[in-house]
């Protein structure tokens, strides 16, 4: 029996490990957590949320719930274990972290082809391997990949968003809704007007930030630190700007609180009736905790409980949980890999997940699964697949290997990386019906697909 090596206990990895021991490989699956741990995971569960807990929408128009479609499709073990694990968000899929994790570490345990292994891979292993160690890469291994490739790592730096407790939250001032009443209510809105935002603001942006840990102070040695713009801490955002928060994360647009009008006052609801509004999103099954919607931060932990408490209704909220910031790597993908997620220099080591420079949940989960299909088709002598970019995964792994880039950046599923199709002027002017048209196409793409696998 063919034996693999999967490098990393993440969502990539989890993914990869399961699809292949599902198809009778054997994997030796090394994970150093919880022997020793990254400084942003709490536990030694595989597939851990360490920031939101959301994988984004679910609607087939949107580019995060069409990638969770095409894997679905092509034989996904995480994306139907994070429906049974869901917690009400909206039309977006958020889980409750700690119960998903638990599920994916039973399913590995119990599957008698994964052989565990708790220690830190310090440098690339012979054989057929898989690297899956996402954005906290060892210093050890990175320094061998480094030596290996030949290539210089990009670094920024990721943020997590603080969790409070909902017993806390004083419901007189917050409520709950959803943006244009679209869905669900399931957010919870905390609302200011123009005095509050502004003293807010103030706390926010005298507030004193965490020093660097030495694991990341190593890391980026002599090199400027970048964020990722779509984790961008908020006292990063508030430094562009006093109302650059208002037209991000607080934005108010659409929020209404019902409580303050009479019936047959529905005109009204077309008028902004706040300044600013903070949203929290569940984080857990029992809809016991709530993280602050787009609020990562490095804040120190006094500061952030100070500025949370000047939040209108959260002036006695709980803190479940502080914002932490942390390294993150990604390799040069376009000079190493090729669109199978292979890499150039040796056919037998793929990589997957974030330190491909996907960014995001869903996208790394995708890689995973993807570079397993890849890795089953390379032991079994079967040309690798590269997908056309009219499917989200396809474009996802075009945009990451283009060889062109000048200064690749990681990226999301989203719609501007995939192929146009050519369609009436009217519809082009309809984000809707033009999504659905690009939806169905690649869904018909990678049903075509599937059958070839």
């Amino acid at each position: 029996m063919k034996e693999i090596n999967i490098i990393g206990g993440g969502l990539a990895g989890s993914e990869a490990a399961l699809y292949l021991a599902n198809k009778g490989y054997k994997i030796k699956f090394f994970e150093m957590r919880p022997k020793k741990q990254t400084g942003a995971h709490t536990t030694g569960d595989f597939a851990e949320f360490v920031c939101s807990n959301s994988l984004g929408s679910t609607a087939l128009t949107s580019a995060s719930g069409l990638l969770k479609k095409e894997i679905e499709i092509l034989g996904s073990s995480l994306i139907p274990l994070a429906k049974k694990h869901s917690v009400p968000s909206g039309n977006s899929l958020s889980i409750d972290r700690f119960g998903f994790s638990s599920a994916v570490t039973k399913l590995i345990k119990e599957n008698e082809n994964i052989d565990i292994i708790n220690d830190e891979v310090e440098s690339i292993p012979d054989g057929t391997t898989l690297i899956a160690t996402g954005p906290l890469t060892s210093t050890a291994l990175c320094s061998d990949l480094c030596k290996t490739f030949g290539e210089e790592h990009f670094k920024f730096f990721d943020a997590i968003a603080p969790i409070v407790k909902k017993d806390s939250i004083n419901f007189d001032k917050a409520f709950f809704g959803a943006r244009w009443d679209k869905g669900e209510a399931d957010f919870i809105n905390c609302p200011f007007n123009k005095e509050e935002y502004l003293k807010f603001y103030e706390i926010l942006s005298g507030a004193e930030k965490i020093e660097l840990k030495e694991f990341e102070k190593e890391v980026f040695k002599g090199t400027k630190a970048k964020f990722f713009e779509g984790c961008m801490p908020i006292e990063q955002i508030a430094s562009r700007g006093i109302d650059t928060l208002r037209f991000g994360p607080m934005k108010p647009v659409g929020l209404f609180d019902r409580r303050l009008f009479k019936e047959g006052d529905e005109a009204k609801f077309k008028k902004q009736q706040f300044y600013a509004v903070v949203q929290l999103r569940q984080d857990d099954k029992e809809a016991n905790l709530y993280n602050l919607v787009g609020f990562q931060t490095n804040l120190k932990w006094g500061e952030q409980k100070r500025l949370i408490q000047s939040i209108p209704g959260l002036q006695n909220a709980e803190i479940a949980r502080y914002g932490v910031m942390h390294a993150n790597t990604f390799i040069n993908s376009p000079k190493i890999l090729n669109k199978s997620l292979q890499t150039n220099m040796r056919p037998d080591l793929f990589f997957a997940g974030q330190i491909t420079g996907v960014e995001g949940y869903t996208e790394s989960i995708a890689t995973g699964l993807f570079a397993a299909i890849n890795i089953e088709r390379y032991l079994e002598n079967k040309p690798l697949l590269e997908l056309q970019n009219v499917s989200m995964l396809g474009a996802l792994l075009d945009y990451i290997t283009f060889k062109e880039h000048k200064n690749f950046q990681p990226v999301n599923s989203n719609w501007g990386i995939v192929a146009e199709m050519e369609l009436p002027k009217h519809i082009r002017k309809n984000k809707e019906e033009k999504n659905t048209l690009l939806s169905n196409r690649a869904i018909d793409y990678i049903n075509n697909l599937k059958n070839m696998i």
